[in-house]
């Protein structure tokens, strides 16, 4: 990437030309580091890092209920996914939901622009690439982060559940941490909706014939995914999980006795608008 026009985003910084570092601030941290130069430079690193989280948890504290969406970049503009995962964002939107992408183009873009375009809040979560990809013009509150596990804590932290829309390696990604933290019991359980059953089919096959069958996963953890083929079915399945887990928590509030625990994204309502 050397050309004078292109740009190159890190955190709040840009640069250009010459000035464009050779290395993500992802990749310096976790390359081999040489001799003992690293005693001094990780702990400034730390600083960095946690100041990451702080301007990500202070942007987002008044976010309200919302529901991360993934996809592939890749998805071209007027597409058939594209013109799904806008119908996805706009549904979402009129359900009370905000929309959290990775702020990119693509699949990201179009939920995005589905949000906007409801008059719904459209968040985007953007990364330091080692080539421009910069936040989509649908973005009403973008935040630019230099290390994914920053900006994957967000993508769980401030969502009610998840849509997931075809996509590559960083879209298997993330299903796959969220479907091992639900597992794992680190997060509470939410809805994981897949959305077209041609695409994520053969993947859903294989985890029941293989990892289920051959006892490395349990029944009950192929049944954490849910497949669908419209946009109506995954907001549906994503809103229905949701209202599930809510009324789930009451009981059991009632039942040990006390109030339920209380969040920023707890219960939303259909917009009027």
């Amino acid at each position: 990437m050397t050309s004078e026009s292109s740009t190159y985003r890190r955190g709040p910084m840009f640069a250009r030309g010459d000035n464009i570092p050779p290395l993500t601030a992802d990749a310096s941290l976790l390359a081999p580091e040489q001799g003992s130069a690293w005693s001094r430079q990780d702990p400034w690193r730390v600083m960095r890092i946690q100041a990451e989280f702080v301007e990500g948890f202070g942007s987002l504290a008044e976010l309200g209920p919302a529901v991360s969406v993934f996809g592939s970049a890749r998805e071209a503009a007027g597409s058939h996914l594209y013109t799904m995962a806008t119908d996805v964002g706009r549904r979402l939107s009129q359900e009370g939901l905000g929309v959290i992408t990775g702020g990119g183009p693509g699949i990201m873009e179009a939920a995005n622009k589905g949000a906007h375009e409801a008059g719904g809040t459209s968040v985007g979560l953007g990364i330091e690439l080692p080539f421009e990809q910069g936040m989509n013009p649908y973005v009403n509150l973008g935040i630019s982060f230099r290390y994914f596990f920053v900006r994957k804590t967000m993508f769980v932290k401030y969502a009610l559940g998840f849509v997931v829309m075809p996509g590559g390696f960083g879209t298997l990604d993330e299903l796959f941490e969220a479907v091992t933290l639900v597992q794992t019991g680190k997060v509470q359980s939410f809805p994981i909706v897949l959305v077209g059953t041609s695409y994520w089919g053969g993947l859903v096959d294989w985890i029941r014939e293989r990892l289920v069958g051959e006892g490395m996963a349990a029944a009950r953890d192929a049944d954490l995914i849910t497949v669908v083929d419209t946009a109506e079915e995954a907001v549906e399945a994503v809103t229905r999980g949701i209202h599930e887990l809510a009324v789930g928590n009451r009981s059991r509030a009632a039942e040990n006795g006390g109030a339920p625990a209380t969040s920023t994204n707890s219960g939303f309502g259909k917009r009027t608008k």
